[in-house]
């Protein structure tokens, strides 16, 4: 016969446990996520009404049944892998998925569709046996806008590639326009001024004014063909990028007086239009940024290619860029370049010291 007593001494400790059991049970179900624990044999032994609701099923319906009522049969085998994985590893929890960025996994709706969820488990062994509580949520939803969303973003990038393409052969057809028309006519103006120099019954101011209108009118044949290369330089079509590079460098030196050192193999960079007209662009919007905020006395662009890869690489001595300015660059300059190299499906890094200078590092993959 038990000790009243005793008996009484532990009636608040149960009424403690139970409280407490009470506590549990209700957060449990109440909890917007998804709560299943089985055992090692597989069967589920809890699950919420958050659980029963995603899958599709009732309380009573999951519990006793195994976990792959509710996982697609060709995800079952590795499944049960990943878990016993999980419990050799001795690890307490850890979010499940196939990789390190979505964590999402797989469930089986009662209703035959499958729908994407993230969820963590956790382990607890108890008498020598062990358990698996898995929470999760159903993540349709999000992941429909992130595909939707990233959709968009390819979307965009074809675009800008597409104005790109476009912005260019406009380029193209108006540098060729005022080289070929407007550079014409003003070279033949100044074979008739010079004509008309000769004239004898020309006065002195006569003389003087023609004088005056010959050298407007090549300073305007000078500021021609520096608008039109800028345009479109005839170099890059006819003598290739190397050869264009070689003459942006030059220029820029005289324009800026800022040395500008260009190492490279004139025969690495015999490439198809597209990829030098990329490549000029990105070095020619980098020699403007230089020249306008680096504050630099020289700059370096060094061109390598291996089998497969070339590497761009633009450093300045300049003062450099503060890290938090570094995440405020939303320069439409750099915007463009970083959208070229990303048509070509290369990578873009911009590394920046405070006084020591800017560096631009740029993989373009070949194609063999």
């Amino acid at each position: 016969m038990s000790d009243p007593i005793y008996a009484q001494a532990l009636e608040p400790g149960l009424e403690q446990l139970r409280s407490d059991k009470k506590r549990l049970i209700g957060v449990i179900d109440t909890a917007m996520d998804g709560i299943v624990t089985i055992d090692s044999e597989f069967k589920i032994i809890l699950a919420n009404p958050a659980a029963a609701q995603t899958f599709g099923y009732q309380v009573e319906q999951l519990l006793g049944a195994t976990l792959d009522l509710i996982i697609p049969m060709r995800h079952r085998h590795a499944h049960s892998a990943h878990v016993k994985e999980f419990a050799q590893t001795g690890v307490s929890k850890r979010r499940m998925g196939g990789n390190f960025k979505d964590y999402y996994v797989t469930g089986l709706h009662a209703l035959g569709h499958e729908f994407p969820i993230e969820a963590s488990i956790s382990s607890l062994n108890e008498n020598g046996q062990s358990f698996y509580t898995v929470i999760f949520r159903d993540v349709s939803k999000r992941k429909a806008s992130e595909e939707q969303m990233a959709l968009y973003h390819t979307q965009l990038s074809q675009l800008s590639s597409a104005l790109q393409n476009i912005r260019e052969e406009e380029r193209k057809h108006i540098a060729r326009e005022l080289h070929d028309d407007l550079g014409q006519l003003l070279a033949a103006l100044r074979m008739d001024i010079s004509l008309m120099q000769r004239e004898q019954a020309l006065s002195n101011k006569g003389t003087s004014t023609l004088a005056s209108m010959d050298q407007l009118l090549l300073n305007a044949i000078t500021t021609l063909r520096r608008i039109a290369s800028d345009l479109r330089p005839r170099s890059l079509d006819e003598g290739g990028l190397y050869f264009a590079l070689q003459t942006l460098s030059k220029d820029f030196m005289m324009r800026h007086q800022i040395a500008c050192d260009l190492m490279a193999d004139e025969a690495d960079l015999i490439l198809d239009d597209e990829k030098s007209t990329a490549i000029f662009r990105v070095v020619q919007e980098s020699l403007t940024n230089v020249a306008r905020h680096a504050k630099a006395s020289r700059v370096e662009i060094n061109l390598k290619r291996s089998a497969d890869t070339l590497s761009l690489t633009i450093q300045d001595n300049g003062r450099g860029i503060e890290e938090g300015a570094m995440q405020k660059l939303r320069s439409f300059g750099l915007v463009g370049m970083r959208e070229r190299i990303k048509a070509l499906h290369g990578d873009f890094e911009i590394q920046s010291k405070l006084g020591i200078g800017t560096g631009l590092y740029i993989q373009i993959p070949i194609s063999v």
